[in-house]
């Protein structure tokens, strides 16, 4: 498949749309939401979720131009490509770790042929020995010294090596076994891990390092403070220890380590949550049922990426709708406002995955681009958002697009009726109120109860928060963001942006150490690196 890789403002249509973004779709006019079917023409659907974006400033001519730039720019066909091995990790003429992106293999399992099957099936041979590890643990064949089976896990990794698996298992508690727990440090703040240490009985616990190089600063300090507190405990780390981590890394050392799990150079630490990064957490806390569930709805949201037509295609759908609000509609950030508790770090998750892919502004030509690239992501759970910063959002000078997600039930299902309503109905009308309100606003004589509307949203809606809907709503965002990558023709699966700061912060440490050892104030050693 060939392919000549240009960005959006090369596009055909970059400046038809640029036209129509003069006057985007009014929906606060007269029955706006009602005209023409538009809330139920408006709505994408899947098995596993819905995209209802009647709330967005668009009307069927702007779907049409996007339609045409997403064949233009053959949007798909790079998907296509990222999920049969291409080496997409690279910028043209420069250095770039030029690798392939194959995070989409670690669930690609559900299908005769998958689209890279080599990948896949190293993904299997990793699944066969959690399932294995899983198993002695269940039975007792892996205890500790007293023969006591062990209740709980330390998950030690930071970036994309916790947050997306912290955000999925806090997504997915209701559905944990009975008795287990998991606990992650991350911070290389002392207090992080001390916290931690201070509340988990040691000799029940199972510490799971997570470093792809097997070098990272961050985890590789935490690992020698949670060693230290076994150690101090009287515990031999080596029988409480895993690793997952890249083949033949300074991790993957059986003398020290209980077992080593694999990922590979191909899987992004940001896009690395369906591989053995999440996967091993998850099966210690849900048993591996529940994680093939979460791998299958992600794969189903995969195969379902390859639609090229946006109106039936919820990832590029949304991606595209993302572009228009911020590209042509100019507005510099997003919002992504969970309807769910048990979500609540599923924002910060997106907000790495995102930023940290679409932050760029060298093109894959190797060129400084010529529009806006990722917007700003931001987000908290509602309704607490409503008592925090939707007074912005309704009425401030600032225009936030909104990502809504929705669930049309609890997922403990243990509610009451408290005037006349459940807490969970509360919750969905607050929902669709909050979607409402910012679409059409409200005119008053007084100034200060006047709300403009007109304020784009969107909805991710699905029945229940289950392990196959986590499955899917990661993937729908994991793919949205490739997307978006690929319209403005940036790498989005490095991330040099990070190791400026890293070099710096060597060169800092230097300096506080040598300090310590003479009579140089740290305004000093700051001013001696500058």
């Amino acid at each position: 498949m060939s392919i000549i890789f240009k960005s959006l403002t090369e596009s055909l249509v970059y400046q038809k749309l640029s036209e129509l973004a003069n006057q985007p779709y009014d929906l606060t006019r007269k029955h706006a939401l009602q005209a023409e079917n538009r809330l139920s023409r408006y709505v994408c659907r899947t098995e596993l979720l819905d995209l209802h974006y009647a709330t967005e400033r668009l009307d069927d001519h702007v779907l049409d131009l996007l339609q045409e730039l997403a064949d233009e720019l053959q949007l798909v066909d790079q998907f296509k490509m990222m999920r049969r091995g291409a080496v997409l990790n690279r910028i043209e003429g420069v250095d770039s770790e030029n690798r392939q992106v194959l995070h989409t293999a670690c669930r690609d399992l559900f299908c005769t042929v998958p689209a890279e099957p080599n990948a896949t099936g190293e993904a299997k041979k990793e699944l066969a020995k959690l399932k294995e590890f899983l198993e002695n643990v269940d039975s007792g064949k892996l205890c500790n010294h007293k023969d006591e089976r062990f209740n709980t896990l330390i998950h030690v990794g930071i970036g994309g090596s916790d947050l997306g698996p912290r955000s999925i298992y806090e997504a997915l508690r209701a559905y944990g076994l009975p008795g287990r727990q998991v606990h992650f440090i991350a911070n290389v703040d002392p207090d992080d891990g001390a916290r931690v240490l201070a509340g988990v009985n040691l000799e029940r616990a199972l510490v799971c390092i997570v470093s792809k190089s097997g070098s990272t600063l961050e985890t590789l300090t935490n690992e020698k403070l949670v060693c230290g507190a076994l150690r101090k405990a009287g515990l031999d780390p080596a029988k409480h220890c895993i690793a997952v981590t890249a083949e033949k890394s300074p991790l993957d050392d059986p003398g020290n380590y209980l077992q080593s799990f694999y990922m590979h150079d191909y899987i992004g630490g940001r896009y690395s949550s369906t591989s053995m990064v999440g996967a091993v957490m998850l099966g210690f806390s849900l048993g591996l049922e529940h994680v093939m569930a979460f791998l299958q709805g992600a794969s189903e949201i995969d195969c379902h990426g390859e639609e090229k037509n946006i109106r039936k295609n919820i990832p590029l759908l949304l991606a595209l709708i993302g572009i228009w609000n911020h590209n042509f509609l100019r507005f510099p950030t997003a919002a992504i406002l969970p309807y769910s508790q048990a979500l609540h770090r599923f924002p910060a998750h997106l907000q790495q995955c995102d930023m940290e892919s679409n932050g760029k502004s060298t093109d894959r030509n190797g060129r400084t681009v010529t529009g806006r690239t990722g917007p700003i992501i931001w987000g908290e759970p509602g309704t607490n958002g409503q008592h925090a910063f939707y007074q912005l959002l309704h009425q401030g000078t600032e225009v936030v697009p909104a990502e809504f997600i929705g669930f049309k039930q609890s997922q403990y299902e243990v509610d009451l009726v408290v005037q006349g309503s459940t807490s969970q109905q509360k919750l969905l009308a607050n929902l669709l109120a909050q979607i409402v309100a910012m679409a059409v606003g409200q005119s008053s004589e007084n100034p200060n109860r006047n709300f403009p509307g007109n304020r784009p949203s969107c909805l991710l809606l699905a029945d229940k928060l289950t392990p196959r809907v986590m499955g899917a709503l990661l993937a729908v965002y994991e793919a949205k963001i490739v997307f978006q990558g690929f319209v403005w023709n940036i790498n989005s699966f490095d991330q040099e942006g990070v190791q400026l700061g890293k070099v710096l912060a060597d060169r800092f440490l230097k300096a506080i150490n040598d300090m310590s050892k003479s009579s140089e104030t740290l305004e000093g050693a700051f001013l001696n690196q500058l």
